[in-house]
């Protein structure tokens, strides 16, 4: 069974806390990935399972055995590197059969295993190559064969594709859910790349300074953050953040109000928030038709273009200048804007704009404690003179 559940698992080097506290429960047959900035522990807690690192606090089960003091080769788990390390001297063939001879399988088993191994990989007609002969694609092919051949219940690979190039990086992560679908088996994947996070897994484990954020499928954590940090880490480019507060009316910050009804969404007045936004949910008001719940209107200039074959990033000025004292909880000012186009939208730079915000779309942070509070505010106050509104005409 490739099961893995940590319980309360912590690792403390020193006055340093790696991991805290953390508890994830793995299914088996699901690719989880790991995922977060350096030095947030997924690394450690990687490490943890394959036995590699011993848990200051904790306990680690894999299937239905209690592993947390076993050493990694009585754990049934494969280990692949971002350091692929292979015999420089030994050819494929051996490369991938060297931990089945140190157990001294017999010969007949080997190959069997090595060229099963070779099939998935699609290593065919290369056995008999030395590693300085191929690819990196292909030498990282041959190290996740040597881990195929141990028949694990449990895959765990840290950060394998890193020192590929991006073509090969996007060529590898198709070979790696290919593998997985063919497999059959638990596969735990440690990245600071969410596009490998969003691509290829199941669910995603968000962690930061050793915490578990968030747990939830791909999608779930980039429409449904549960706190700030998520809510930042995930998607690229980044959500926009604007510190306000919650009034009567709605949201209300320096350059931006997003009307609402605050008792719809459970959100008292007075409470200071954080409102998110991501640049795709950024619409300029000609395409206001495209927009179900938009907001009201917001005056802008256009500063930094980035045409990026498929869409066009704007970065929007809400005022003349930018404002240190401005910055919000994530240390993004709060007087620009990032939007998304499409490639063919006719906007240049220094241009003024008007911009609205599709509020289905829009989140809600608690600014002290980082925890969302809504995802999407589409009951608008029914009131008269909240801020932001226009008057509308008889016409």
């Amino acid at each position: 069974m490739g099961d893995v559940k940590l319980e309360h698992v912590s690792k403390h080097y020193g006055d340093v806390t790696a991991v805290d506290d953390m508890n994830l429960e793995i299914q088996d047959g699901e690719f989880i990935c790991l995922v977060g900035p350096s030095g947030c522990g997924k690394s450690t807690t990687m490490e943890m399972i394959a036995g590699l690192t011993i848990p200051s606090e904790g306990e680690v089960f894999i299937g239905d055995r209690e592993v947390t003091n076993l050493p990694p080769k009585d754990r049934g788990v494969a280990m692949v590197f971002q350091n692929i390390a292979l015999f420089p001297h030994m050819n494929v063939y051996d490369n991938i059969s060297f931990g089945l001879r140190l157990r001294n399988y017999d010969k007949e088993e080997i190959q069997r295993r090595v060229e099963r191994a070779a099939d998935v990989v699609q290593l065919e007609g290369m056995l008999e190559r030395m590693p300085d002969e191929m690819s990196g694609g292909q030498r990282q092919r041959v190290a996740i064969a040597r881990a195929i051949v141990r028949n694990p219940g449990v895959f765990l690979m840290d950060e394998p594709l890193a020192n590929l190039d991006a073509k090969l990086r996007v060529h590898m992560r198709t070979e790696l859910q290919r593998l997985h679908k063919e497999l059959d088996t638990t596969i735990i994947y440690v990245t600071h790349d969410q596009a490998e996070a969003m691509t290829m897994s199941d669910r995603i484990a968000v962690i930061d300074s050793g915490r578990l954020q968030q747990i939830d499928p791909p999608l779930v954590c980039y429409n449904e953050p549960a706190n700030l940090f998520v809510a930042g880490f995930i998607g690229s480019p980044s959500m926009n953040f604007l510190d306000g507060e919650v009034t009567d009316y709605g949201f209300e910050s320096t350059y931006i109000n997003v009307e609402f009804d605050p008792a719809e969404i459970g959100v008292e007045v007075g409470t200071d928030v954080t409102m998110g936004i991501r640049p795709e949910d950024v619409y300029l008001i000609e395409d206001e038709r495209q927009v179900a719940n938009p907001s009201h209107q917001i005056d802008a200039m256009t500063d930094v273009l980035e045409p990026m074959g498929d869409e066009i990033f704007v970065y929007l000025k809400l005022s003349e200048e930018a404002h240190a004292d401005l910055e919000d909880a994530t240390g993004v000012i709060n007087d620009q804007l990032l939007m998304s186009v499409s490639p063919d939208t006719d906007v240049e730079e220094d241009e003024d704009v008007t911009v609205i915000l599709d509020r289905t779309r829009v989140h809600l942070f608690d600014t002290e404690t980082g925890k969302a509070l809504s995802h999407g505010i589409e009951s608008m106050v029914q009131a008269s003179g909240a801020p932001g509104t226009e008057a509308e005409s008889d016409d």
